[in-house]
């Protein structure tokens, strides 16, 4: 079981609402939008994604890397770079 299992539906529910916004950022460059509009738009995806990356990260940090501290070892060694390496690509986006 992955720690986001139980909010599950809830991330479903956001990632089809960023697709949502994604369509319509299409729609809007089909449209010859105003640029501004459309960056409006861009940030607003982008804020949406990170949202939905820190939940998840969150849900990894309470769940799996606690579980495997728990486990302690080398299981929590690699737990702990994992999350490490995830975090700085999310700093890094």
């Amino acid at each position: 079981m992955h720690g986001y299992t139980d909010a599950k539906d809830d991330y479903l529910k956001r990632l089809r609402r960023i697709e949502g916004q994604v369509r319509g950022l299409q729609r809007m460059i089909e449209e010859d939008k105003y640029c501004i509009d459309i960056l409006t738009q861009v940030s607003a995806a982008k804020s949406a994604l990170e949202s939905v990356a820190l939940g998840l990260l969150e849900e990894h940090l309470a769940h799996c890397v606690s579980e495997a501290m728990a486990e302690g070892g080398e299981v929590a060694d690699a737990k702990v770079r994992e999350a490490s390496a995830a975090i700085a690509r999310l700093v890094r986006s």
